[in-house]
């Protein structure tokens, strides 16, 4: 089925209920949303021959708009391809050439528009709206089969080069039920605010609050302002919201200096890094019963395991604090193994890789039967993730297997970093690693080895990289070693970098 029929429905019971705000000023009813989800479907058929199946891209910083555009894609039966806003335009350029989007979705054009493949449309928010309002308008959603694709989620590995998560209806159907029995119900009168973007985790959760008919606010900064959100929450009352615990920590900040105690906040879901047991304690003293924890990879979205409100508030289990710094037991639609090298099943409390199957996990990844075949193994996602069970089906995560960086909830794969490094003619080696923040839960760190006897400066390793990658990608450090710790093979020891460089 269609993602956008649930929306269709929603404005049918409820056309005059208030759907899309910026900040506490309403925008959209859902009688709008759905009228202009269906005339931008009609638009992209009609001027750009977009057809059911094809790819649609959105490169754009969060915004009201940016929903109506995600149900226009699916009105039309077409895949929709939401890019990080915070990327680079020459990495934006890659993943829309390599999903082969017809149309890219931009708010102001910059240096995209020189690096798009040809047949590829750029519609530009910042010198015309897309497809006006009384325009010509679909009568209903493309009809669309479970397995049909949906969402091209981009994500990396620890090759840095992206990789396209196939999501299909399906996938996102077991999503959207497993939020409701396992993590959270959703109420009618509930605010879905979405200060983490919408091209991610943010954004899957649109559709629970769609179902109900809720009302979905992006704040007036258009992202997270920890200042913004203690005082728009009690506006706005049954706020609920995705955060990395980055965000977390600074809403602490601001409530600890304002006397903010969470008013107007209902369901916090976070996720996305490591949230340390001290932490929350923090944040429950501070907010009370208003936590969720989930653990999921885009290639089983937001579905992995989930700790529930009354796991995280319960202080008479005798293990409350080991489960406390778990990620929770799987979520229904899941089966979740611990395994060796092999894949041989690890006893209880013995750590192994993460491996996860059921409905959510997705096809595989665009057009690279190669990546797709090292993580779906005999109906298995291999995460890439080490942990432990307990015997009551809690999952601790215990280290990484890949060497993803995980900052601010954002994930940067050292190998892109590396990359751009190489590129630079005083750098001879380079190895990134991270290094664990209190503000970040880990920041980029670079250990070059100089191509001369003089070491490049910061300055100009700095602005080299952002010549190359997103600013947020750039390191917070840079190290000059004479060499590189290496094995026989040749490999660089990252362990030993992380044991001298990562702090923790």
């Amino acid at each position: 089925m269609n993602l956008a029929e649930w929306l269709v429905r929603t404005a049918r019971r409820h056309p005059d209920r208030p759907a899309l705000f910026s900040g506490e000023d309403p925008v959209a009813t859902y009688g709008d949303f759905a009228r202009h989800a269906a005339q931008i479907g009609a638009g992209l058929r009609a001027r750009a021959g977009v057809l059911p199946g094809d790819r649609v891209a959105i490169f754009m910083k969060n915004s009201p708009a940016y929903l109506e555009l995600l149900y226009g894609i699916w009105f039309c039966g077409a895949v929709a391809v939401p890019i990080n806003a915070k990327l680079h335009p020459r990495e934006a350029a890659f993943i829309i050439a390599d999903s082969g989007s017809r149309v890219v979705f931009v708010a102001g054009a910059g240096e995209l528009g020189a690096l798009l493949p040809s047949g590829c449309v750029l519609h530009d928010f910042e010198t015309a709206p897309a497809f006006e309002p009384g325009g010509d308008a679909l009568a209903s959603p493309v009809p669309r089969r479970a397995e049909d694709l949906a969402w091209l989620f981009y994500t990396s590995g620890t090759t840095g080069k992206p990789k396209g998560v196939m999501l299909s209806n399906a996938n996102l159907h077991a999503m959207t039920y497993a939020y409701f029995v396992d993590v959270d119900d959703v109420l009618a009168e509930d605010a879905a605010v979405y200060a983490a973007p919408l091209s991610h985790g943010a954004g899957l959760y649109n559709f629970m609050h769609v179902l109900r008919g809720a009302r979905h606010v992006v704040p007036a900064s258009g992202g997270f302002d920890a200042s913004e959100l203690c005082a728009l929450a009690p506006r706005l009352g049954n706020v609920t919201m995705f955060a990395a615990p980055t965000m977390i920590n600074r809403l602490m900040a601001v409530a600890r200096r304002t006397g903010y105690a969470g008013e107007g906040l209902r369901t916090i879901v976070y996720g996305g890094g490591p949230m340390y047991v001290a932490d929350i304690e923090a944040a429950t003293e501070l907010f009370g019963a208003r936590f969720v924890q989930i653990y999921g990879q885009g290639e089983s979205p937001m579905t992995l395991t989930a700790l529930s409100r009354g796991d995280i508030m319960d202080r008479a289990h005798p293990r409350w604090r080991e489960r406390l710094a778990s990620v929770g037991r799987a979520q229904s639609c899941v089966r979740i193994r611990i395994v060796g090298p092999e894949g041989e099943d690890k006893a209880t409390g013995e750590i192994g890789e993460i491996i996860a199957a059921g409905s959510p996990v997705m096809q595989g990844y665009w057009n690279n039967e190669d990546a797709t075949a090292q993580s779906l193994r005999d109906g298995w996602l291999w995460t890439g993730d080490m942990g432990s069970l307990d015997e009551d089906g809690y999952l601790t995560l215990r280290d990484r297997s890949k060497d993803v960086i995980i900052s601010g909830g954002t994930n940067i794969y050292p190998r892109e970093v590396e990359e751009a490094l190489l590129t630079h003619p005083g750098v001879a080696e380079v190895s990134v690693i991270g290094r664990v923040s209190a503000e970040w839960g880990e920041e980029v760190v670079a250990i070059i080895v100089p191509a001369g006897p003089e070491a490049p400066s910061e300055a100009e390793l700095d602005a080299h990289c952002r010549t190359q990658i997103a600013s947020f990608k750039r390191p917070k450090a840079y190290v000059f070693e004479p060499e590189l710790p290496k094995n026989n093979y040749g490999k660089v020891l990252k362990t030993e970098l992380r044991a001298r460089f990562g702090g923790g």
